[in-house]
This record gives structure tokens, sequence and C-alpha cells, in this order.
């Protein structure tokens, strides 16, 4: 098995101001989150989020603690949250089984000892995304499926931002130490998310868009309302969104991404809203 951390230092947004395109992508962008068999991990000093992708081929995967958490196992003084975008998996939690696929988010509470992730299916590899971020209590780890998940109809195809979100990790639906995470669908015809933008400098975020073809693309937008920059996205990357960052996109076709966020507060609704007319 092979698992690599990448660290990410925090990026001042003065500094981000100065980047090229090649450097917007180093410090922001995980291109290369899933590879077979392996566990790739990115750990950000930006609310110390810890950002992976985990792909089982025929031998299941155990999470070990990196250098980089400092503890005897990853999961020892953090929670964490996973969905699966590939074919059927399961992970084992402390001996406790939970198959993992579809429409389904996984919750891992604090002192959980250890993790292991498989797929069910060679010829449909599971592909695993995992956010993680340091926790206060230990919780129960717990299974969510798109029955209990909150459900939200958003936007207009008038506007090419028609879709649908599903609040997985979300204080109405599961109690859990800071994180917060869950899936936005754009409808078909629609390319724009969340926009008009905001920002919460209490939160950091992070996006994985997928079910993007091959070949097409997402233009994220990122930096200061007034200093905005764009990083060009492709399917199964993930873009990290500091506090003081707006995090927009649009998109060549439809697509999904999973959000998540770390920092003071749950609050979904804890945004600095912007007027479209405020960017630059």
């Amino acid at each position: 098995m092979t698992m690599t951390t990448e660290i990410r230092q925090a990026v001042h947004p003065q500094m981000a101001c100065g980047l090229d395109s090649d450097g917007l992508r180093q410090h922001f962008l995980m291109e290369r989150l899933f590879a077979g068999g392996e566990i790739r991990l990115t750990y950000s000093h930006a609310d110390r989020l810890i950002i992976g992708g985990i792909a089982p081929e025929g031998t299941a995967l155990e999470l070990q603690a990196p250098k980089a958490v400092g503890q005897p196992t990853f999961f020892a003084r953090r929670e964490g949250g996973v969905i699966n975008i590939g074919g059927p998996g399961r992970v084992r939690l402390d001996g406790t089984d939970h198959d993992l696929h579809g429409q389904a988010a996984l919750y891992i509470g604090a002192t959980t000892a250890s993790a292991r992730f498989e797929s069910l299916d060679p010829a449909d590899p599971a592909l695993f995304y995992l956010l993680s971020a340091p926790a206060h209590s230990a919780l129960p780890s717990q299974l969510i499926g798109a029955d209990r998940a909150n459900r939200l109809e958003l936007g207009d195809a008038a506007t090419s931002n028609r879709r649908t979100i599903l609040q997985f990790l979300h204080p109405d639906v599961i109690e859990t130490c800071q994180l917060t995470m869950g899936v936005t669908r754009l409808h078909p015809g629609s390319v724009w998310n969340t926009m008009p933008t905001h920002t919460h400098d209490r939160r950091c975020e992070a996006y994985l868009y997928f079910d993007l073809p091959q070949d097409q693309r997402v233009f994220h937008l990122m930096g200061e309302p007034d200093q905005t920059r764009h990083i060009v996205v492709a399917n199964r990357q993930a873009v990290l969104s500091p506090g003081w960052s707006i995090h927009s996109g649009a998109g060549t076709s439809a697509y999904s991404f999973i959000w998540g966020m770390a920092g003071d507060n749950t609050d979904f609704t804890d945004m600095d809203h912007l007027r479209i007319e405020e960017l630059r």
C-alpha cells in the first residue's frame, strides 16, 4: 500500500494576488487526488483540514496517521466525513462495516482506532473522498443516506444555476464537532454554482468536482472579491478555499461537487454575501 501526504501552508491573500496559474494550482488545487491502490492526503494549515483520496483496488487500504497529525492513529483527535464517488465500497471502522455507495456519507468520530477501505467490485473500484478536521469530543460514527439528508432545490434555469443540494453533515441532520459536508448536483443545462457568491471568514472550504466529462472543465473562481482569480479544474480534482476567498464556478457542462467546511462554527448560513456587481 502507498500513502502519501502533501503539506500546504496557509496563503495570505496578498500573496495569492501575485501568483500565476501554476502558482495558484500549486497552492490551492489537488490535481491527482485519486490513484489506484493508493491513499493520497493533502494536509492544509488552513483550519488544519485534511483532504484525501482513497482508491482501493484488489486489496483493502488501511488509513494510517501521517506525521503531520502527530498522533498514533489518524482519528485519535480528528473527525472525518467520507463520500464514495466510485463503484460500491465498504468502510470498516473498528470492526464495524459500513457499505458506502450512491447518495450517502459516512461520519467518522474522533477516537476511532482503525479505518479500512475496500472496493466490493474490482471491475468498478470505489473512490472514497475524505475530509477531516480536528475534533474536541468523540461523537458516534454513523452512515447518513439521502433519506436523512437535508434536500434543497435552488437556482433557476434562467440564470443557468438550477441545482440540488444534499446536506449530509449538517447540524439539522447529525452532530459533529466542526465539519459540515454535502453534495451539490447541477441540473442539465445549468453550469453556475454558488453565484451570487460569498465568503465566510470563520471557515475554510474545499470543493471536489466530479461527474464531469473528461473533455470538459470547471472554471473555479477564487480570491478576494475585488481581486478574483480562476483555476481550470478537471474531473475528480479538488480545490481549497481559504476563509478570505470567494468560491464559485462555471462548467463547460453540468457536473457535481462535494463541498465541506471546517472552522469556528457549523452554521451553513453564516456567509458574507456579495452582489455580482461587487466582483472585480
